[in-house]
């Protein structure tokens, strides 16, 4: 499979492009730098994703909120839809996004996010990370997407390949820890490239 990783460099795009790789499928990084060995795009030119896209199987949507302090949703959301046109140009239907954990349920009705607990620093970007799902599902329906969502802490650590998967509700242990590493969660995310068995979909991976 030829895959396109957009936000190849941050720490769960690396991961992702090594189990890729790992399993003998062709990555094309693609970063705002080019550092690395990735070819340099914004994933908000269309003109330039779509011919980077071109001949490949399908695409995976690794781009993270700004951290600087600005909005972090209009400049998540314009990057996916840039994205999106540019998969349509390139007629590459495939696509995965990594997301986050805040719009997962930790009741009915209740996201991980409108807690009380919920930490204040990162409420910004759980905010527009579910803006993302609710943009991939209203206006990607003609793309064979899968928005996959960590664990409520996802981090760099052991490749065990052990993991279980999920829908819309946050997937917690018999104590109540929700986490994933960085690893096993890519291991996930390829799975889905191959096996597409979460088609049009959010999908949680956890312990």
């Amino acid at each position: 499979m030829r895959i396109l990783l957009i936000g190849a460099t941050g720490m769960i795009g690396r991961r992702v492009a090594d189990e890729a790789r790992r399993r003998g499928h062709e990555v094309t990084g693609v970063t705002r730098s080019g550092d690395d060995g990735t070819a340099k795009a914004d994933a908000l030119d269309t003109e330039a994703v779509a011919a980077l896209a071109e001949g490949h199987d399908a695409a995976v949507l690794a781009v993270a909120p700004p951290r600087d302090g600005s909005d972090p949703t209009g400049p998540l959301v314009a990057a996916a839809r840039g994205v999106f046109e540019a998969l349509r140009r390139a007629g590459v239907r495939r696509l995965a996004v990594v997301g986050g954990a805040g719009s997962l349920e930790v009741a009915p009705g209740v996201r991980v996010v409108d807690g009380p607990d919920f930490p204040a620093a990162h409420k910004g970007e759980a905010l527009a990370q579910a803006e993302l799902l609710e943009v991939v599902r209203a206006e990607a329906a003609d793309l064979d997407w899968t928005y996959l969502s960590p664990a409520a802490i996802i981090e760099p650590g052991q490749r065990s390949g052990e993991f279980r998967l999920g829908g819309d509700e946050l997937l917690a242990d018999a104590d109540g820890n929700s986490l994933i590493s960085a690893e096993d969660y890519a291991i996930a995310l390829v799975d889905e490239l191959e096996k597409n068995q979460a088609v049009r979909r959010r999908i949680t991976v956890a312990y």
